[in-house]
């Protein structure tokens, strides 16, 4: 590989401000929003159009370059890291709603189009798009799909799979696909399926058409308050064994509260141990059966308080307080790693208290804040960095924590995707033979083995010798 030769084919088929290579250009792209793992691509593409990820592809593809593609980089898993040896590709720029189809309550959109926007834009018709990552102010539809995201709403509604019924990819070899459509089922093999967490792995998204969702007539907000993690655990299953599937079902322990409310005086209860915030939506006389239901779930299930928000003022703080927890513990340590473990809802008591355990281990201090309706966890270990063994602390609870997940029926990722921070526990997640069928499916679309090499199926060697690893150490 000739990176010079690469990047004079590059220049004679890109606008000049689309390439990028100068050391000061490229640094603020050196990693994705899990910035412990960083480096330093030999160039960025700032893509403006499908046709320029067309050569990009056909370019890296004819010189046998390692090509990563990122979004808009909020990504947690190091999922976006560049490869020193290749090109970095930004879609950000690709941000245009293309189209907005009422009738068929369906939005037409570019990758780089950011989450929130494609709701704000939909809104006018009465629609708007369901998934909502914390991060959904700034990531994009095309990220969603790469990592299969999903959100405070996803119990209801789904997550990104189940809200899109199109795409349009660019292959290694820069060929362009049209995949899924309008119809409920389409022939073949279910390529739209898979290329959802797909990880930028075995295609470019260059276009997404997502299914857009009414706005519900009301809904309606509670909080509960709970003197122990585990009673707020065990409602959560309850709520749902009782018939009520809410919009939205999340939870928050006592580090993340006490962070939250002082960074945005949410309203959140001090003494509290953990809260539930749920939203119940649809049909008003449906709501208001649904809100009783779970009014009494919650006192049988030995909630201190009960909340209903007084107005959508209130409703909107105590959300906001929920999608500001991430920057709220932020402000509590040098550092922070947040990991994304999924786990069956009536195990959440005792994964929480195994992360407590596992965390006075290591010495390091955990917050949670997460989607408990469909028991997707987010740990956020806290850290200095400047420490010289914190990091390895850190990523020693990461793995303790998400195996233990397996343990419990669990997957080690439920919407931050696998990147280059889960991979070693793909090999606890999986046989050999089923690694394998994942490496088979990868060779099959990307041959050369050039698009995001190196993460989320790892080698069988190294799941081997990680295996090896970890029983030394039982």
């Amino acid at each position: 590989m000739s990176a010079e030769a690469l990047l004079k084919e590059l220049r004679s088929q890109l606008p000049a401000d689309c390439l990028l290579t100068e050391r000061e250009q490229i640094a603020p792209f050196e990693c994705d929003a899990l910035p412990v793992y960083c480096s330093r691509p030999v160039a960025v593409v700032l893509a403006r159009a499908e046709a320029h990820v067309v050569a990009v592809a056909t370019a890296c593809h004819r010189h046998r370059v390692p090509l990563v593609t990122r979004g808009a980089g909020t990504g947690l898993s190091a999922g976006a890291k560049p490869i020193e040896s290749g090109v970095l590709l930004v879609t950000a720029a690709m941000n245009r709603i293309l189209e907005l189809d009422r009738d068929a309550m369906t939005a037409r959109v570019e990758p780089g189009a950011v989450n929130l926007q494609v709701s704000r834009a939909a809104a006018p018709l009465g629609l708007y798009y369901a998934p909502d990552p914390s991060s959904q102010i700034a990531c994009s539809i095309g990220g969603n799909v790469a990592e299969n995201a999903g959100g405070v709403h996803c119990l209801k509604y789904g997550v990104t799979v189940q809200n899109v019924s199109a795409l349009r990819v660019v292959t290694s070899e820069g060929e362009v696909l049209t995949i899924g459509g309008q119809c409920l089922a389409q022939p073949g093999y279910d390529l739209l399926a898979l290329m959802h967490g797909s990880e930028g792995c075995l295609g470019i998204i260059t276009e997404v058409t997502v299914k857009l969702t009414p706005l519900p007539a009301t809904t309606r907000t509670l909080m509960a308050d709970f003197a122990c993690v585990r009673a707020a655990s065990d409602a959560v299953s309850a709520i749902v064994r009782a018939g009520v599937i809410p919009a939205a079902l999340e939870m928050m322990d006592a580090l993340a509260i006490s962070a939250t409310e002082a960074f945005c005086h949410a309203g959140y209860a001090l003494d509290a141990a953990a809260i539930l915030i749920i939203d119940l939506d649809g049909d008003p006389r449906e709501v208001d059966v649904e809100l009783k239901l779970v009014e009494e779930v919650l006192g049988s299930s030995g909630a201190t308080r009960v909340q209903l928000a007084a107005d959508e003022t209130q409703r909107a703080l105590w959300w906001k307080g929920r999608k500001s927890a991430f920057p709220a513990i932020g402000r509590l340590s040098p550092d922070y790693y947040c990991i994304d473990g999924t786990v069956p809802r009536h195990r959440i008591g005792d994964v929480l208290e195994a992360i407590q355990s596992f965390a006075v281990n290591y010495d390091l201090q955990v917050a949670n804040v997460f989607h408990a309706g469909d028991g997707n966890l987010h740990p956020i270990i806290m850290f200095d960095g400047s420490e010289p063994d914190a990091l390895d602390r850190v990523e020693q609870l990461a793995a303790d924590i998400l195996e233990y997940c397996i343990a419990v029926g669990g997957s080690i990722t439920g919407e931050h995707g696998v990147g280059l921070e889960k991979i070693n526990q793909m090999a606890v997640q999986f046989t050999d033979a089923e690694i394998a069928q994942f490496m088979a499916i990868k060779e099959a679309l990307d041959s050369l083995g050039l698009l995001n090499p190196d993460k989320q199926i790892p080698e069988l060697a190294r799941c081997q010798e990680y295996r090896a690893l970890r029983r030394s150490h039982e």
